[in-house]
C-alpha cells in the first residue's frame, strides 16, 4: 500500500472538518432544500460517499455473514454515520430534532418527497397567478409583459429544481 492510500486518524479528522466546513455554508431550512442537497452531494461525491444517500443500510447477521459482507456492511455503516452527522449538522435546529435518528438514505428520501410537494404547490400557485394575470388600469404593456416574464422565469426555475432532485 502506498503512502497516499494510508489514512491517519488526523487526516480523517481533517477531511471531515473540511467537508463539514464546506457543507455548513448552506444550512437547510424550509426554503433552500435544492441548494442544500446539491452542496451535500458535491461534498459526498468528492469523498466517494454519495452512495449512502441512494442505498439503504440493511442489517446483516454477523454470525452468518461472510468476511466480505461484514467488511462491506461495516464500511457502509461507518460512512452512513459520518454522512448522517454532516447532514444533521447542516440543518436548522427544528429539522435537526426531527431527523437526528435517521440514516442518510431515509433522511434523503423523506426530505426529497417533502420538498417535491412544496414545489408542486408553488408551481400550481404560479400557474394560477399567470393565467389570472391581466394588465392593470393605466399600466404600460411593458410592465405587464415584465410581470408575465417573471412568472415564466419562476416556473422555469421550479422545473429545473425538480429535475435536480
Amino acid at each position: 500500500m502506498s503512502s497516499a492510500d494510508q489514512s491517519t486518524p488526523h487526516s480523517n479528522s481533517s477531511n471531515v472538518t473540511s467537508i463539514l466546513s464546506l457543507c455548513s455554508k448552506v444550512i437547510l431550512d424550509d426554503t433552500n432544500y435544492n441548494d442544500w442537497i446539491r452542496n451535500i452531494k458535491m461534498a459526498l461525491r468528492f469523498e466517494h460517499k454519495e452512495y449512502v444517500l441512494e442505498t439503504e443500510l440493511i442489517d446483516i447477521d454477523p454470525d452468518t455473514a461472510t468476511p466480505e459482507e461484514l467488511a462491506s456492511y461495516t464500511k457502509h455503516f461507518d460512512n452512513a454515520t459520518k454522512v448522517a452527522c454532516i447532514m444533521i449538522a447542516t440543518m436548522n435546529p427544528e429539522l435537526q430534532r426531527i431527523y437526528e435518528d435517521y440514516w442518510p438514505y431515509e433522511m434523503h428520501k423523506e426530505l426529497a418527497e417533502k420538498f417535491r410537494k412544496q414545489e408542486r404547490i408553488e408551481r400550481c400557485e404560479v400557474v394560477k397567478a399567470f393565467t389570472n394575470e391581466k394588465p392593470r388600469d393605466g399600466e404600460s404593456i411593458c410592465s405587464h409583459v415584465q410581470r408575465m416574464q417573471g412568472y415564466v422565469e419562476r416556473l422555469r426555475k421550479l422545473e429545473m429544481q425538480s429535475m435536480r432532485i
